[in-house]
């Protein structure tokens, strides 16, 4: 029979083991509560517009700013680094997610509601490891791919993925650090193989333009000579005194 020593140091041990699985209290899981805390507060219908939102509704709402930020890059004076640099963000982010799978192997952080009571989860089933976020990966990626293209698509992307990063764990299914490496993971990816990236899609849109495709790439409508550079506003002046020297 254990004597009283053994049975006051079990509380101890016990502690220790929830340490090492994760369970441990700190900044992390201060934060987590403070956040999820304020959906156990809201009324039903806020619960369920945030949960659309954080697993759907904002990767939905980025696939809309691609689309607006093509159509805007096609029509400027460098539409074929716009196209490009749109057609490497979803490139990126598949890349970061696939990163993203040994990273989680290797930590092999539970999910917060496995490691700590009373969170309120507006999520059910989610049985995969939690670091890191592949949400917040996929949107920053989207979001820092955009800005390369589209400044101010990509500042509207990059802030859809700081509150894609907000409603993971609002929802209890993310620590606040899983989704901060998951905007780290996104923007590296992004940033770091751009420069090859680019160099490796740019024959790609080129080849496009030439073809009957080319729409894709470039509009059909004459640039702005507000939005052209000086050979093509010489080269419309040029033409313009040659009409008049016809007429």
């Amino acid at each position: 029979m254990p004597g009283p020593g053994l049975e006051a140091v079990r509380p101890l041990a016990d502690a220790t083991l929830a340490n090492a699985g994760g369970g441990s209290s700190g900044p992390d899981v201060g934060l987590l509560y403070e956040i999820n805390g304020l959906a156990k507060d809201a009324p039903g219908w806020f619960d369920r517009a945030m949960e659309f939102v954080g697993e759907y509704g904002i990767v939905l709402g980025l696939g809309v700013l691609m689309l607006c930020a093509w159509w805007s890059v096609r029509r400027g004076p460098d539409a074929t680094g716009g196209v490009t640099a749109l057609l490497w963000a979803p490139l990126a982010a598949g890349i970061a997610l696939l990163v993203n799978v040994p990273i989680r192997g290797f930590v092999r952080r539970p999910r917060p509601f496995l490691e700590h009571q009373g969170l309120d989860v507006l999520v059910r089933g989610k049985t995969d490891f939690s670091f890191v976020s592949d949400h917040a990966t996929l949107t920053m990626a989207l979001g820092v791919g955009l800005f390369v293209a589209h400044r101010k698509y990509g500042l509207v992307g990059i802030g859809l993925a700081f509150l894609e990063g907000f409603c993971r764990v609002f929802m209890g299914v993310h620590y606040p650090t899983d989704v901060v490496g998951g905007l780290a993971l996104g923007t590296a990816v992004v940033l770091l193989l751009a420069p090859l990236a680019m160099m490796g899609l740019t024959p790609l849109t080129l080849w496009v333009g030439g073809t009957r495709m080319g729409w894709l790439v470039r509009s059909r409508r004459p640039v702005p000579v507000a939005l052209a550079g000086p050979e093509h506003v010489a080269g419309q002046q040029a033409r313009h005194r040659d009409n008049g020297l016809a007429a």
